[in-house]
């Protein structure tokens, strides 16, 4: 499933980002080294866009977010940009593969962030649950912020799970849902990526405690699109 490009998009990326985030922002070393460092140790390039990353990070900004969650750490560039821009901001990111969350802690340390960014390896449904277990016995705040970008195919089924970890007033995003048009395009609904995204609309939809809406977005990476939901 090839994802629509325009060269429009990045271009308008890196102006903007030239003038809203320059290269002379103090956490800007640190992102690249991130990306390159995880380049380096052979992970895929599907980290989120650096808009989008700033995007997420101003989003637990306007809402004052002490504690974040992420679903799918990866090489940990969107973990440095919440709490790179967020200073008192705690983040909790989880990742299913131990070698893939090595990189993101040499990535989190680099960044100087280690103290603010708690990296849990294991299967997010587990690591959920064991979180939940922690709020219920006080051991752990909860949440005002998750973001969920593990397995297209599976990114549905933390949808509900998070919302029992969240604050009232707390966001749960939930990353590549349009995916260039196709979980509306009937030649693909058969693909388990654009199913899963389907689903995790419905799931929301179906969830009594939120309200939810999906913004569609182009960027340097594609044309993709979020799904934006609030706990009531």
């Amino acid at each position: 499933m090839a994802l629509t490009q325009d060269p429009r998009w990045p271009a308008v990326d890196s102006f903007t980002l030239s003038q809203l985030h320059p290269s002379s922002r103090p956490n800007s070393a640190a992102l690249k080294h991130a990306l390159k460092n995880s380049r380096e140790h052979g992970l895929r390039d599907i980290a989120v866009s650096a808009c989008e990353g700033k995007f997420l990070a101003l989003q637990c900004r306007m809402a004052k977010v002490k504690h974040a969650l992420e679903i799918g750490t990866l090489g940990g560039y969107n973990s440095i940009w919440m709490a790179s821009e967020n200073p008192d901001l705690h983040v909790t990111t989880v990742e299913l593969d131990p070698k893939t969350a090595e990189v993101a802690r040499e990535n989190i340390r680099f960044a100087g962030l280690s103290d603010r960014v708690e990296v849990l390896v294991g299967d997010a449904t587990k690591v959920i649950e064991t979180l939940h277990a922690e709020i219920e016995q006080q051991k752990r705040p909860r949440f005002g912020f998750v973001f969920i970008d593990a397995d297209m195919e599976v990114n549905w089924s933390f949808f509900n799970p998070s919302v029992e970890l969240c604050l009232p007033g707390a966001a749960i995003i939930v990353d590549n849902i349009v995916l260039g048009g196709t979980i509306v395009t009937e030649k693909f609904l058969s693909d388990k990526r654009v199913a899963g995204s389907r689903h995790a609309v419905e799931v929301a939809g179906e969830n009594p405690k939120v309200d939810g809406v999906v913004v569609q977005m182009v960027s340097s990476k594609s044309y993709d699109g979020i799904l934006l939901a609030v706990l009531k």
